[in-house]
């Protein structure tokens, strides 16, 4: 008789043979390696950090504006051009929330955020309904709807608040810098830091997390096992175009505020800023989409100072060289 043999128990599978994924500082060593190389050129420490300061600002303030429109692209699969209206529309809000409330404190500029947030998302969730659900999934078509979309509401906002530039003063709590030796940081600069910052933290926070992060997540990767869980992900998406919105809105008071004026054409200009950020952090990735806006502000600060000519052209140039070196960006999401 033959012996019956038993096959051997499967081995256990040694998880500390898998390796773990490890964080990638090249791109932060880039950027710090930007900051100390433009030290020598500044023609002193003073400049330096006073440049420096007002690039990190500037980066953050684009990173608020960004977030909004990687997280969008990141979780939902969307090429949404018409994120400059949203931020437009949080421009001109400010506009009417300050005129609403002339000679407003510091408190105004707040109450200015939270409206604009407000009337963003709401339109971004009419936006999203009309214009986004018909063409999902076909990129090309998401391309030329969402930028009619941006040219209509263009259009809108001249109707409602006038083709010509209107002024967008700060408050006087916000005017003027803080004296540090001969360095000057100006006080508006240090709010929409901060902004920015904690902006960044809430996202990472809700994204890694929280239930929210995590159904958005196995969402991306596999719809129909959540919705078989009996999640509705659909509902769950329309949140995240909502609450990409409310970010380009209040981005775009932030922005108002940085240039002290608004005017119809103030989304479309930001947008291509936008897109060069996102390109090269990397597609759909947040920290991508952050060390990518503080290397365009420092790189934008830095040329402006040294080479006023070509500072237009320094983050193109910035874009072209990291592409370059990182085709898909500084932090490429590989799985949506």
């Amino acid at each position: 008789m033959n012996a019956v043999t038993t096959p051997a128990p499967a081995a256990p599978l040694n998880t500390a043979a898998v390796p773990k994924a490890q964080f990638d500082w090249m791109p932060i060593a880039l950027l710090i390696g930007l900051v100390i190389a433009a030290l020598p050129a500044m023609g002193g420490v003073n400049n330096w950090l006073t440049l420096t300061l007002a690039g990190l600002a500037m980066g953050l303030i684009v990173f608020v504006i960004a977030s909004g429109l990687t997280l969008v692209f990141g979780l939902m699969d969307v090429l949404n051009f018409g994120h400059g209206l949203f931020i437009a529309l949080g421009a001109y809000m400010a506009t009417s929330v300050m005129g609403w409330m002339p000679g407003a404190p510091v408190a105004g500029v707040f109450v200015a955020m939270l409206v604009a947030m407000a009337v963003a998302g709401a339109i971004g969730w009419a936006f999203e309904r009309v214009i986004v659900r018909p063409v999902y999934g076909l990129h090309l078509k998401q391309i030329l709807i969402t930028m009619g979309g941006m040219i209509v509401g263009e259009e809108l906002i001249k109707a409602t608040w006038g083709p010509l530039q209107i002024a967008l003063p700060l408050p006087d709590a916000l005017r003027g810098s803080w004296i540090f030796g001969e360095a000057a940081i100006e006080k508006y600069r240090v709010l929409a830091s901060a902004l920015g910052l904690a902006v960044f933290a809430v996202l990472v926070f809700t994204l890694k997390r929280t239930k929210i992060g995590l159904l958005i997540r196995a969402g991306v990767q596999d719809r129909e096992m959540v919705e078989a869980l009996g999640y509705r992900i659909r509902q769950l998406f329309v949140g995240v175009f909502v609450a990409g919105s409310a970010l380009a809105g209040l981005g775009g008071v932030l922005w108002a505020f940085y240039q002290q004026s608004v005017t119809p054409q103030i989304g479309a200009q930001v947008n291509i800023l936008i897109f060069i950020v996102i390109i090269i952090g990397g597609l759909g990735s947040t920290l991508g989409c952050f060390v990518g806006a503080l290397l365009v502000g420092l790189m934008a600060n830095y040329t402006g100072f040294l080479a006023p000519k070509v500072a237009l052209f320094s983050t193109i140039g910035l874009m072209v060289a990291v592409l370059l070196w990182r085709p898909q960006g500084l932090y490429p999401v590989t799985n949506r």
